[in-house]
């Protein structure tokens, strides 16, 4: 059976197949033995045919005979034409109830190939696309204008078109991995768009007739008011997708066409990453723990809005977040509920600002203060003050660089002596997309192509081998997957703190950071194209 993939000495000589599945089964949690190997052994002992689904190309004429909810019913997929009959990959080739279900509805016979399970479903989440679904409800929707007249019957309808269209377009968002949701309303259609590795893409046009019956719906899920279309409004959707919760962050903007409505997707889980996988670089990583292990001062985190500063944060939360530890964070939103952590949400309506919810954390004995964002100079003053008052504060920023936020803080109304005694290291950062590393395809750049590419070439003999995307079935014929961050981390020190008493200029702080060791924003971005991690087009992109 499988015991060419186990010790001899595993097995003795009364053990049953029970015996040698419990084996095998330890040997792939180990490590020991890959869940390819497995599946590949599994076929072999089947005496079928082992597929590699990443690098199959599927027919999507046989694709088109067997409906998505039986591939995912039964883990199966339907990978081509052999004669007159249909081949699919299977994880459970003894599966004879699937096998006679995909005989009977594409009415051909059926020839098995064995696939590794997590690469099946994979492939039936790529293959089995939500689109098509999506059209044939829109136009479902757009035949029976009653079920756009009735919209608060129809929302509470979970079989409903436009309420399935709705979940389809969640579901469909979080299968991509999307970061956003953009519900688009135009003059004559309702564009649907994700924001997929920090890039917007076209995903579907609907009728402008279904346009109030979804923006209702969405509006009622996230408890908005749906009566009021001429404010914006905020609201918070909850969904369940594949076992895990996910939260959406809801956002509805009156337009000329009608509320537009984005919807950021968040992560509820409560698994903790660690600060290694944050993607520094070993000297900024050094850099950063040096500054947020300290028992006081301020620590900012600065980029544009999608950078990934409030995963940083987090991420830095949990690396400081003791049972010896009070910590308090005052967000708006919520994004992340982290056990152990107090975490107070901002409610402007009901007078609960950033500065008001400040003042009243800090007489609730705080050792660590996370701020979500510091927007105004009554916030920037309190949170510099628990700074020098003994409190570790982290905060965000909406900066281009690093040095940036020195200037920023004083322009706030913050004295230049409290923030040079106050400030102790600030982080910018943005996200670039990762290289897929199925298909990357390296390349020798000329002198001229580096120059062109403004690529640093200081102190640089022999030209680096690069890589540039290609695209296959694997990223979806992007070349990318993924995304992966740049980082400039700049520490406070002697001679920063006197420019920022003498109002220096951002470029004059700059200077000498990087005299002290500051690598930037671009410097990063070289080093990991250099590392065929992303590409020079890529950090161009995202770094000015």
């Amino acid at each position: 059976m499988l015991r060419g993939l186990m010790p001899i000495e595993a097995l003795g000589p009364g053990s049953t197949p029970q015996d040698e599945e419990r084996i095998v089964r330890g040997l792939v949690e180990s490590g020991q033995l890959s869940r390819a190997q497995l599946a590949s052994a599994r076929a072999a002992q089947a005496g079928l045919p082992f597929v590699e689904l990443l690098d199959f190309a599927i027919d999507q004429g046989a694709l088109a005979l067997v409906p998505a909810g039986i591939a995912r019913r039964y883990e199966l997929l339907p990978l081509q034409f052999v004669g007159d009959s249909l081949l699919i990959a299977m994880a459970d080739p003894g599966n004879v109830v699937a096998i006679d279900d995909v005989r009977s509805i594409a009415r051909r016979q059926v020839r098995l190939a064995v696939a590794e399970q997590q690469d099946l479903r994979a492939a039936i989440d790529r293959h089995y696309r939500a689109d098509t679904e999506l059209s044939n409800l829109a136009a479902d929707i757009q035949t029976d204008q009653a079920s756009i007249t009735a919209q608060e019957d129809e929302s509470r309808d979970d079989d409903a078109p436009i309420v399935r269209f709705v979940n389809l377009i969640i579901a469909q968002a979080i299968q991509d991995k999307a970061s956003d949701i953009h519900i688009e309303p135009q003059e004559h259609l309702v564009l649907v768009r994700y924001r997929i590795d920090g890039v917007l893409h076209e995903m579907q046009q609907a009728p402008k007739n279904i346009q109030n019956g979804v923006i209702s719906r969405l509006k009622i899920m996230s408890e908005m008011d749906i009566a009021e279309r001429r404010r914006p409004q905020d609201g918070r959707i909850t969904v369940t997708h594949q076992g895990s919760k996910i939260d959406l962050r809801v956002a509805a903007l009156p337009t000329v066409w009608g509320e537009k409505i984005v919807m950021r997707i968040l992560d509820a889980s409560t698994t903790k990453r660690d600060i290694s996988e944050l993607g520094m670089a070993p000297q900024n990583l050094e850099r950063y723990q040096r500054n947020f292990q300290k028992p006081y001062g301020m620590i900012l985190v600065c980029g544009p809005t999608g950078s990934g500063k409030s995963t940083t944060l987090y991420t830095t939360l949990d690396s400081v977040a003791r049972s010896e530890v009070n910590v308090i964070t005052v967000e708006d939103p919520v994004e992340k509920r982290i056990p152990g952590v107090n975490q107070v949400q901002v409610n402007i309506k009901a007078g609960l600002t950033f500065a008001s919810a400040l003042r009243s954390i800090l007489r609730a004995d705080p050792d660590v203060v996370l701020i979500g964002e510091i927007r105004d100079g009554e916030t920037a003053m309190i949170a510099t003050e628990a700074a020098l008052t003994g409190h570790l504060v982290l905060s965000t920023l909406h900066t281009n660089d690093a040095p940036s936020a020195v200037t920023r803080l004083t322009e706030m109304g913050i004295e230049p002596f409290l923030v040079g005694s106050a400030l102790d290291c600030v982080v910018a950062q943005r996200l670039a997309r990762r290289l897929c590393e199925r298909c990357k395809q390296p390349f020798q750049p000329s002198r001229e192509e580096l120059a062109a590419m403004r690529f640093d070439t200081t102190g640089i003999e022999e030209i680096p081998t690069l890589f540039r995307p290609r695209g296959c079935s694997n990223c979806s014929n992007t070349g990318y997957s993924g995304r992966l961050a740049l980082h400039e981390v700049m520490e406070m020190n002697e001679e920063i703190e006197r420019l920022t008493v003498s109002h220096g200029t951002v470029a004059d702080i700059t200077r000498v950071a990087i005299e002290h060791g500051m690598v930037t924003l671009r410097q990063d971005g070289w080093t990991k194209a250099r590392l065929g991690l992303t590409s020079v087009e890529e950090v161009m992109r995202v770094v000015a």
